[in-house]
């Protein structure tokens, strides 16, 4: 284990029902993360996404991705939420879905750093089940300072 929730915490500013990210099995300062999301019935989008036949809204998958990219990004560049810094999702390329994310299964994040110019990093993100691909897409996030 690299990163349990207690630290996650930390470098997310993200609270329930929005925090994504789970735990962080593998982590290279300014090359890549490697985190997981367990996907459980509880979640309160299985309510209406669909009722009958429970599905992750993709939406949701890419923002656990940017999730695990703004880890990344604040322990690289040796930063915290609570210092004043935040990680915006500022666009996706290239996003494309293979197969549904279903309640009961581990969501593994994975997101390689393809550069980083004045706080604007982009990413190669990958999303898998079991070793399945769900969702591949580029990932862009900009570092700001917020009030």
């Amino acid at each position: 284990m690299v990163m349990d929730i207690n630290e996650i915490r930390e470098y997310l500013p993200h609270r329930y029902p929005f925090l994504l990210v789970d735990r962080v099995t593998e982590l290279a300062l300014g090359e890549s993360i490697v985190a997981y999301k367990n996907v459980s019935i509880n979640e309160p989008f299985f309510n209406g996404h669909f009722p009958h036949h429970p599905i992750m809204p993709g939406v949701l998958v890419i923002e656990a991705l940017a999730q695990a990219c703004g880890i990344l990004g604040f322990k690289t560049v040796n930063k915290l939420p609570a210092d004043g810094y935040v990680y915006y999702l500022v666009g996706s390329d290239n996003v494309r879905f293979k197969r549904p994310v279903m309640p009961g299964d581990q969501l593994v994040l994975r997101a390689d750093v393809i550069r980083e110019k004045r706080g604007i990093w982009k990413f190669a993100c990958r999303a898998t089940v079991a070793g399945e691909l769900a969702c591949e897409a580029e990932i862009i996030c900009a570092e700001r300072k917020v009030a």
